[in-house]
């Protein structure tokens, strides 16, 4: 299909289904393979895009149903990014919303972005009427990520300005986008929260 974008379009983020969810309670307890967590994944992510195409998109995703969180996974893929889960997040109102802390452990680099093979994975279900999408955070989110109070500090032990710190993160979001690129992708989703977080 030539005529992307189109008229509507939808980001493509789905609640998990329950057997998604059950499967990552046991992955998490030791009770379920990593192996056998992936194939559940993938035949949630089948179902989801059968029914995306039932209801006339001509946008399909994977519901973003191999992601932890929204942006931080991306981020995970790139060299000189670490992170681990210490119970720390943000919070809405009275709830706190658990994130991993991701932080750097030295220069950001792109290397193979995991994220590129689920594309893959996705883009099999392609055909004349639908368009496989992928969404990724934009820069800005990976850039803010690094320049939070909690990460800061840290962030200075490996660049002395922001300047340095944005070329390195421009630079290997062009490498991942053309290793999207060469995967078939044509339609890449950029989300951005900063704008919100400025306001």
């Amino acid at each position: 299909m030539g005529n992307v974008p189109f008229r509507y379009d939808f980001v493509g983020s789905f609640l998990r289904p329950q057997a998604l969810k059950d499967a990552k309670e046991a992955l998490d307890n030791g009770k379920l393979s990593q192996e056998d967590y992936d194939h559940i994944v993938d035949e949630e992510v089948v179902k989801v895009v059968k029914k995306q195409k039932e209801l006339g998109y001509h946008v399909i995703t994977d519901g973003e149903f191999r992601r932890t969180f929204w942006h931080l996974d991306f981020m995970w893929g790139f060299e000189g990014v670490e992170h681990k889960n210490t119970g720390n997040g943000v919070r809405f109102n009275t709830e706190l919303a658990v994130l991993d802390d991701t932080y750097l452990v030295g220069k950001i680099k792109a290397k193979a972005h995991p994220f590129v093979e689920y594309f893959k994975f996705l883009k099999q279900f392609e055909d004349e009427n639908t368009v496989a999408k992928y969404t990724i955070p934009a820069p800005a989110q990976t850039f803010q990520q690094m320049i939070v109070p909690a990460n800061f500090e840290t962030t200075r032990k490996f660049y002395a300005t922001n300047e340095e710190l944005i070329h390195d993160i421009g630079v290997a979001y062009q490498d991942i986008i053309k290793q999207f690129y060469d995967a078939g992708c044509r339609n890449l989703q950029l989300d951005d929260c900063t704008w919100g977080a400025i306001v």
